[in-house]
């Protein structure tokens, strides 16, 4: 077997082992800029056994091997590949899906040979940096052609001399030398060392020495602009931090975006000691920088951790490469680390977890023998990841320091001064000095969350791992941010964070944050699992340009991960009044702190917040949130409310129903759900049927919680309504938007002998059984009920309900035919398939989404958001609402790489995310409901979609009572519509979250489709469309005759007329009468447009055919004559048939040609 295996390996095109790890839209930008410089260098990868691969028209063809290289025993390499894919991967595909997002991110050769190149050109033009004199350090004259110094000169009095000269050495550090340099976005670092004689022993002292490396930086800038060797010159900052200004260069030329060179001014080794920057020192004077004098000196940790890392890179470098060499996965490990991190976007900012720090992770855990050194980058990785998760750094530091020296702090002193540790090699350093708890926290439940998923089988681990983005708008369930960061500036006066602000050097941003981080987390408590905040990103600005301040910042977001027990709770019960934290709890919330006695007994401190509905409750943490930042946090600096930007409910509007009292149908839902359980029960226990009813079950998406707009109870007027003298049903002069729709309700009865076989004689047996229903429930509980043919409608509680009698064995009937010869044939029709589906396979689905939304509350809210932008973009005739329904199921079922989405907003960002992104050609999507599926069935569940792909649906979803059909999408949609589908959901999704976390931009407009593909727009009048309230964009008047207010009877009064909608009767007949010509497209919530589209070949001509000519007309070409449509005529019926509903028809004849 094992020698099968390999050979079938050997035979296996190149082309077949490349996975596809680059079709999710978001990773592909992350690659198309290296393509084009790698394209040319990147030849094709040689076979085993030396042969070569036969190259054809650019792609690798199979390898032709004799029988005896084919079938020749494996090597021992190859043995032990086989068996480590085996042991440590679900299966070889990981294993080369890995290999080959190694080869993406990994640099090529001409990519090296650039940077070297470039390299050497720049470290020659630094070495002839002209000397000048010595100089004030205030004084800037000296600097020409409008270079500015890359650092904010506050205060501007500063003591010491200043020169410019040549750097005593040009080193390449940092991950370009260590071989973990990845793409995109390559950085290579270079340390320019500043002479001796340019820095003084004392410069550590009062920001002297940033202000030199500054200034010295401005110099370097000043020398390289009039190089033509050089391309664009920027300022930026390493990791945000403004103390640690760097000069990026970029090569001239078509290069110059293919990577960029960072250069780090750094002091000379051993200029300074370490012991000075111990974090318990002080390094910056508070009469120098506020001019108030003080008896004691505060410590200044940060400011002196940024002096000590520029003194300290190649001394870093040096220890990784020591420990690098030692382990030959290691830099492939800490790619493959890079990669996890960037997807997260945990590793740029203040603050980031970084590359470095990736780097050094791994050294610890190798120098700690915690890993092997003969461990493969999947193991290393995985390690890593494990000891992120069960290592918390903010309580228990680690040090990479062995020996230190006597002067080293101890991980209790560093403790003291930072919230999150990890020491250096020389035991001086904090790595995480600038991480807050918070980003610690955030790597922490990434790095849990990530292993919770990589064992499981039936998971894409890959892709969930390593190529699934995780903005912060997409996994956090609601984010708020805080504009007019200047404001801070009061906050630290008001908060005595004095120390701190000269600590950071002036940044109020920084040094208000850990405050606002921890009066946060002491107000939401137990309402969030987790509280993340955004990492200000690395400033850069051009050369000629001052530096920016700290006013310029972005607003700072924070991302709310709710636990959804909690978080709408309205309730924040406090301690005891006669309990010490008493005091502390109404200093927290002031005002809104009041005493209150509970059923129990007991008699608490309690906060009781705003909130009826369930859209409102979920906005709970606003109010929380508002009142702790403006009430406490910025009161004292008049800050408007809307400094403080909720981004968490911005999308309800579209689903809301009612005006009077915000809800999102939640409540709306449950009155149908209770309603419906109350006939249910009444169902069952009625006597006198001549067969037992064996199960009632819903049949309709108000059931499940995810109607767009679930019916509302009624109270009718009848004053207003004219009843004939035999009618039963009412002609309401009333607004048609509130005419009720039914609620379909399956009701199965007993199988019996006495059932015919005949599909005739059924249906009239259920006939009998509707008028009997009728009776009973009329004489029992005084219902209104009119039955039919095929159903019985029933008024209760407002709502209609539809009852629909079935038979188990029916379509077994309907698939069951006589031939001439008398033989009984079993085909499976399209009849036999509907019924099935309206009377089992839906009422399943139902009872099952059901219980998936008692699971997860937003669940229905989720889906409504959903169906309500299918509608908007016309698509809900391709996407049906139970498709729509099972792929947002699929969210909540299986979330990976996030965690089930905790709020409607964030659940519509990830549908759209998976809906442009799945790849719904090569793969099926599985829908573990009631996680009935297991590893083997998803192993089956594939197999059975490879091998039948070409027959089976275009967009196929699997559920454990459908894993090889997809009845669910079956019919729709077409691959052309599924690549419209998907091309409109990337462009909404691109759109939308942007507009979300943007203050001056409207978020709805992906509920507005464009209309410039179609080719005619039938116009309808607004006046004549029922649901024209559920629009996008409402009127602002509506009219309600024959509604009253008040509770709604439990029975009796006429049944009203039901299903009013003269719009789908339009499109009915426009399909059956039109249908081979064109494709019609709707809004069914509200719309006021019908969108046509011609089909391709529509316009083909055809030989004449008088049977042939409905809406044709004759060509005569020579002796030939063809039909073609009369597109005049058929625009003409348009506005016959819809005569009074249609308004205008406005053709756009660029569009077609006859």
């Amino acid at each position: 077997m094992l020698v099968s295996l390999l050979a079938r390996s050997r035979t296996t095109t190149y082309s077949d082992m490349c996975v596809n790890v680059t079709h999710d839209s978001h990773v592909s930008k992350m690659e198309q800029s290296e393509s084009s410089h790698d394209e040319e260098d990147e030849g094709p990868t040689r076979a085993k056994r030396g042969k070569p691969e036969v190259v054809q028209n650019g792609l690798l063809r199979p390898v032709t091997l004799s029988r005896g290289d084919l079938y020749k025993p494996p090597t021992a390499d190859e043995l032990n590949q086989l068996k480590e894919a085996e042991s440590l991967f679900h299966c070889s595909l990981l294993k080369m899906q890995m290999e080959e997002l190694l080869k993406e991110v990994s640099l090529s050769e001409r990519r090296k040979q650039l940077i070297d190149s470039f390299v050497q050109s720049v470290t020659e033009q630094l070495q002839t940096v002209p000397q000048t004199s010595d100089m004030e350090l205030s004084d800037l004259s000296w600097l020409s052609g409008g270079v500015k110094v890359p650092f904010v000169l506050v205060p501007k009095a500063a003591k010491g001399k200043f020169h410019m000269a040549p750097p005593i050495s040009v080193t390449i550090i940092g991950s370009y030398p260590l071989g973990t340099c990845t793409k995109p976005g390559i950085s290579v670092d270079l340390a320019v060392a500043i002479p001796a004689d340019v820095l003084h022993p004392k410069d550590a002292l009062n920001q002297r020495y940033p202000r030199k490396r500054a200034i010295y930086l401005a110099g370097l800038a000043q020398h390289l602009a009039a190089s033509p060797a050089i391309g664009a010159m920027r300022y930026s900052c390493l990791h945000g931090n403004r103390l640690r200004p760097i000069l990026l260069l970029s090569p001239p030329g078509k290069d110059s975006s293919s990577f960029t060179l960072r250069l780090h001014a750094c002091p000379p080794p051993g200029f300074f000691k370490p012991s000075r920057f111990h974090p318990q020192r002080n390094n910056i004077r508070t009469d120098w920088y506020t001019g108030l004098g003080t008896t004691s000196e505060p410590p200044t940790p940060h400011y002196n951790s940024s002096v000590l890392g520029d003194m300290l890179p190649s001394a870093h470098l040096q220890f990784l490469t020591a420990v690098s060499s030692q382990c030959a996965a290691f830099a492939e490990g800490v790619a493959l680390l890079k990669v996890w991190l960037r997807q997260r976007e945990l590793d740029q900012g203040v603050g980031c977890f970084s590359g470095f720090l990736g780097s050094m992770l791994l050294a610890y855990l190798l120098s700690c023998h915690r890993v092997s050194n003969t461990m493969t980058a999947y193991q290393l990785l995985r390690n890593s990841l494990h000891f992120l998760a069960f290592n918390d750094l903010t309580e228990n530091g680690i040090t990479l320091a062995k020996g230190p020296d006597s002067t080293a702090p101890s991980l209790a002193e560093f403790h003291t001064a930072f919230q999150v540790v990890f020491v250096d090699p020389s035991g001086h350093l904090n790595m995480c000095a600038d991480m807050t708890a918070c980003t610690y926290k955030q790597v922490q439940h990434e790095a849990s969350l990530s292993l919770q998923f990589w064992d499981d089988p039936t998971v894409d681990g890959f892709h969930a791992l390593l190529m699934t983005p995780k903005p912060m708008i997409r996994t956090s369930d609601h984010v708020f941010q805080l504009c007019e960061l200047v404001k801070l500036q009061c906050c630290c006066k008001k908060l005595n964070l004095l120390s701190e602000l000269m600590d950071h050097s002036g940044n109020y941003v920084l040094t208000a944050l850990p405050f606002i981080l921890s009066l946060l987390q002491r107000g939401l408590g137990q309402r969030v699992r987790l509280l993340t905040h955004s990492l200000t990103p690395d400033p850069e600005w051009p050369v000629e340009s001052d530096a920016p301040k700290h006013n310029t910042q972005p607003p700072l977001s924070f991302g709310l991960l709710l636990n959804p027990e909690q978080a709408a709770s309205v309730l924040e019960r406090g301690p005891p009044a006669d309990s010490p934290k008493a005091e502390e709890f109404r200093q927290l919330w002031g005002s809104r702190s009041e005493l209150r006695r509970f059923q129990d007994g007991d008699i608490t401190e309690a906060v009781v917040w705003e909130g009826e509905t369930t859209c409102q409750k979920r906005l709970v943490p606003r109010q929380l949130i508002t009142h702790l930042l403006l009430s406490l946090l910025l009161s004292h600096a008049d800050i408007p409310e809307s400094c403080v930007r909720y981004i968490g409910g911005m999308l309800d509007d579209v689903i809301k129903v009612g005006r009077e009292v915000c809800s999102t149908g939640e409540e709306e839902s449950l009155k149908v759900v209770q309603s419906y359980d109350d006939l249910s029960r009444k169902l069952w226990t009625l006597e006198g049927l001549p067969l037992s009813i064996t199960s009632v079950q819903g049949a309709h998406p108000a059931l499940r919680y995810t109607q767009v707009f679930p019916p509302v109870p009624l109270k009718l007027d009848y004053s207003f309504f004219d009843r004939e003298k035999y009618a039963i049903c009412v002609c309401s002069t009333m607004n048609p938007s509130r005419l009720p729709s039914p609620v379909v309700v399956i009701c199965h009865m007993e199988g019996s002998g006495k059932w015919p076989h005949d599909r005739v004689a059924i249906r009239h047996i259920k006939a009998a059984f509707h008028i009997s229903l009728g009776e009973l429930l009329t004489q029992h509980h005084h219902y209104t009920c009119q039955p039919s043919p095929t159903h019985l409608d029933v008024w209760k509680d407002g709502l209609v309900f539809r009852i629909q009698v079935a038979y188990h064995r029916e379509p077994q009937v309907l698939r069951e035919s006589v031939s001439p010869e008398g033989l009984l044939i079993v085909r499976d029709n399209a009849e036999a398939q509907a019924l099935e589906m309206a009377t089992m396979q839906r009422p399943l689905l139902t009872s099952t989404l059901h219980g998936l939304q008692q699971l997860h509350p937003c669940f229905g809210a989720v889906c409504r958001l959903a169906k309500r932008w299918l509608g908007a973009q016309l698509f809900s005739d391709d996407i049906t609402e139970d498709t729509a329904d099972l792929l947002v199921a699929s969210l909540f079922l299986q979330p990976a790489p996030f965690t089930p989405p905790g709020s409607p907003q964030v659940g519509f960002l990830r549908f759209l995310h998976l809906l442009s992104s799945f790849d719904w050609r090569n793969n099926p999507l599985v829908v573990n409901l009631n996680s009935q599926l297991t590893a083997a069935d998803y192993t089956e569940i594939k197999n059975d979609f490879i091998a039948s792909r070409e027959s089976l649906p275009v967009m196929f979803m699997a559920t454990p009572n459908d894993k090889k059909v997809s009845i669910w999408t079956k019919q729709a949609p077409t691959v052309q519509m599924l690549q419209r589908v998907v091309m409109v959901a990337a462009e909404s999704l691109k759109i939308l979250e942007p507009q979300l976390m943007d203050t001056s931009q409207i978020q709805d407009v992906v509920m507005r489709p464009p209309l410039d593909p179609y080719d005619v727009l039938i116009h309808l009048s607004p006046k004549q469309v029922p649901l024209l309230s559920q629009a996008v964009d409402p009127p602002h008047a509506t009219f309600s005759r024959g509604i009253l207010a008040g509770r709604v009877a439990n029975t009796g009064g006429a049944l009203p007329v039901i299903d009013f909608n003269p719009v789908t009767h339009y499109l009915a007949e426009l399909r059956d009468a039109f249908g081979d010509l064109a494709l019609f497209f709707y809004d069914p919530y509200g719309g006021t447009v019908i969108a046509v589209l011609w089909k391709p070949k529509a316009f083909t001509p055809l030989p004449f055919k008088t049977s042939q000519m409905v809406a044709r007309r004759v060509e005569v070409s020579g002796e030939e004559a063809h039909t073609v449509p009369n597109v005049e005529a058929i625009l003409e019926d348009f506005r016959v048939m819809g005569q009074g509903l249609v308004k205008s028809v406005e053709p756009r004849t660029e569009r077609w040609v006859v």
